[in-house]
């Protein structure tokens, strides 16, 4: 399996064990790292090679906020990293309250904007279903960084989706 870690996170594949499905032919994301999966998998696809599953932890789904909105949260992150990051990684683990420092790292402001801005699209998703890739998509109903019911909507009509009910964005 190959696994992308969400910003300011490495490491953090163990927190995910329950959900994973270990095998050559899975992607998997979590958060940012969701993103970073799609774009794995359709460029494995583009190239031939076979993929069986691609599984999105709390993908990261900004489509919705206002240019204003990101470029704010960029601003907040260059003016303070430090507490930008103590506030991220509270909401990321709520309701958790086990210890999430051994998963985290220092992120780079070009993975901000790329998050922020990252363009999730219906036709890249139903090129996976085309090419019989499963598309498993994971979600916690207290999750504080993005909108349970606005990805709920959106990756619905792609593939399964797990809304799963007292956890957060760590699914814990």
């Amino acid at each position: 399996m190959t696994f992308f870690s969400g910003f300011g996170f490495c490491c953090e594949k163990a927190l995910f064990r329950e959900y994973l499905e270990e095998g050559e032919f899975v992607v998997a994301g979590f958060s940012y790292g969701a993103q970073k999966a799609l774009k794995e998998v359709l460029s494995r696809l583009e190239e031939g090679r076979r993929v069986e599953r691609l599984q999105l932890l709390s993908p990261a789904y900004f489509d919705h906020l206002p240019k204003a909105l990101k470029v704010r949260e960029i601003e907040n992150f260059m003016r303070n990293p430090d507490l930008y990051m103590r506030l991220f990684y509270r909401k990321a683990a709520y309701p958790y309250t086990g210890d999430v420092a051994p998963f985290t790292r220092r992120p780079e402001l070009s993975q901000l904007k790329e998050l922020l801005f990252f363009q999730w699209k219906g036709e890249e998703l139903e090129r996976l279903r085309e090419a019989g890739v499963v598309l498993e998509v994971y979600i916690g109903s207290l999750d504080k960084i993005v909108p349970p019911q606005r990805v709920a909507e959106f990756f619905k009509a792609y593939g399964t989706l797990y809304q799963i009910e007292g956890v957060g964005h760590l699914l814990r």
